[in-house]
């Protein structure tokens, strides 16, 4: 009967980081980017476990604070936030719903998997307006350093792509 229980609280957990958006793109959760590693359920406490896309990244801080308020606003009470650094993310965790919703926001998603030795120049990258792959780099770094920034020599539209790493 106990396990039950833990078992439904950690699944309702899971389920709240579904609504807990990162920042810099609002249209993906933390699960559809795959940051959440773990949850686990010790004397009362919930433990999440999550992984920055990078170190150091900005935006930690803001969706620990949004983990803490969704499980606040549902009942949680003890509630502890564990960053875990290893191994480093990689945008292999991301779900595939997620860089759908990439795609349809006007970013392209990671291309590959994250142990490509790919060069961003020789990519073929969509643009995910057109749908062109008649794209060049303009810069390695896009809106965010998670980011590269291309053109569409179709339909001129520049536009992020996600890097793999």
């Amino acid at each position: 009967m106990e396990e039950t229980k833990q078992n439904v609280t950690i699944n309702k957990a899971w389920k709240l980081m579904e609504d807990v958006y990162d920042p810099e793109i609002p249209v993906l959760s933390i699960i559809d980017l795959g940051i959440v590693r773990d949850i686990q359920l010790s004397n009362d406490a919930i433990e999440i476990f999550i992984t920055p896309t990078y170190s150091g990244c900005p935006v930690m801080d803001v969706i620990s604070m949004n983990i803490r308020i969704a499980l606040t606003e549902n009942g949680f009470k003890k509630i502890k936030i564990t960053q875990q650094l290893s191994p480093a993310w990689t945008t292999d965790w991301m779900i595939e719903n997620g860089k759908e919703k990439l795609k349809a926001y006007g970013i392209t998603p990671p291309i590959g998997k994250s142990f490509d030795k790919k060069y961003l120049e020789e990519l073929k990258v969509e643009c995910p307006h057109c749908h062109s792959l008649n794209t060049k780099l303009i810069s390695q770094f896009g809106s965010t350093a998670c980011k590269a920034l291309y053109q569409c020599n179709d339909c001129l539209e520049p536009f992020d792509y996600f890097k793999c790493h």
